[in-house]
């Protein structure tokens, strides 16, 4: 992996007047999160999540309502203290920096996107952009330059005179992914920013913001409640409930060798076609024992679909390939053992 730019290292957050004595308790007799409740009265909202992202990662965290996704990420700018852990961000540890040190990095180095961006609605999407900006008592000129420069990154050149009311909902999501660039932050928090869009516009503006964020390189972590939007955006994925994280990995990885019985529930339904690669099914050349005169070949990077373009029209396996060297193979049964998900 690369630089890991927010580190999280056993990281838990318990909410309650007892959240020191429930923590003691959880660390020395290994009590449940119904048990915090019961006898402290505490909800134990993160449970030791640890994790790294490294730099021009977008880092997906994804669960149910009430798994703690929102509380987590709300650790990375301190908003919400941790009752035990440590988090870094860019090599800082940001439960020891003074709160003029914090507010500087939340400012420089962090922006903040939410599922409703509360524009301000009696000033232009121009001035709505520069805010930040303005907060800082960054000139004028120089802010509405920044802030035309950061529309034109969202495809809203011609709109920066316009009221948020005169703009779609998607438009306005726009504005609010402006804003965040103003400032042009390393680290980009994404607290389900798309949810309330019609499925369309969604999809539409998950792909611009995957090719923006891989433009400029921007760390992000983005939380969502949706697999599909997960998997069409995160290079890996982090899946939560109850609090704790269940498995991290990419989505092929997720996908193909679910953690447990939750996790392969969320991921019944997905399609693999498109998703699984070659070289997570093939099989060793040396397990064929027939001749493979004719067999067609793929690249190990091809996925499921392509597979089955070629091994429609032929009783051959098909010979999987990295840098033009033999690696592996695919048959039929072990293609569609593929589809169904790593079933054996």
């Amino acid at each position: 992996m690369g630089e890991a730019v927010v580190k999280l290292e056993n990281v838990w957050k318990i909410f309650g007047e007892q959240s020191a004595e429930a923590m003691v308790a959880i660390q020395e007799r290994g009590i449940s999160k119904p048990e915090v409740l019961s006898e402290f009265g505490c909800v134990v909202g993160v449970q030791s999540a640890t994790f790294e992202v490294t730099r021009g990662e977008i880092f997906c965290i994804m669960g149910l309502s009430g798994s703690g996704k929102s509380t987590l990420v709300r650790h990375v700018n301190r908003l919400i203290e941790p009752t035990e852990g440590k988090i870094q961000v860019l090599g800082k540890d940001l439960g020891a920096l003074s709160n003029a040190d914090l507010r500087e990095i939340r400012a420089l180095q962090m922006g903040m996107v939410f599922q409703h961006m509360a524009l301000m609605p009696h000033r232009s999407v121009r001035d709505n952009v520069a805010y930040p900006l303005e907060i800082r008592n960054v000139p004028k000129s120089r802010r509405w330059a920044i802030s035309d420069h950061a529309l034109g990154l969202v495809d809203l050149v011609g709109y920066e005179d316009r009221l948020p009311r005169e703009l779609s909902g998607g438009m306005q999501q726009r504005v609010g992914i402006a804003r965040a660039l103003a400032s042009d932050p390393e680290i980009l928090l994404m607290d389900e920013p798309f949810s309330a869009l019609d499925p369309l516009i969604r999809l539409q503006l998950q792909d611009q913001f995957k090719a923006l964020v891989a433009k400029l390189q921007k760390t992000t972590l983005f939380i969502t409640h949706d697999l599909d939007e997960a998997i069409r955006i995160g290079h890996r994925i982090a899946i939560m409930k109850d609090g704790a994280i269940v498995q991290i990995g990419t989505a092929e990885e997720i996908v193909m060798n679910p953690a447990d019985e939750y996790v392969r529930e969320f991921v019944k339904g997905i399609s693999k076609l498109k998703l699984v690669k070659a070289h997570s099914i093939m099989e060793p050349i040396e397990s064929y024992f027939k001749p493979l005169d004719g067999a067609p070949t793929a690249d190990h990077l091809a996925d499921l679909d392509q597979i089955i373009d070629l091994a429609v029209d032929t009783d051959l396996p098909v010979i999987i390939t990295d840098d033009g060297k033999q690696v592996g193979l695919i048959t039929k049964p072990r293609l569609l053992r593929g589809i169904q998900g790593g079933k054996e």
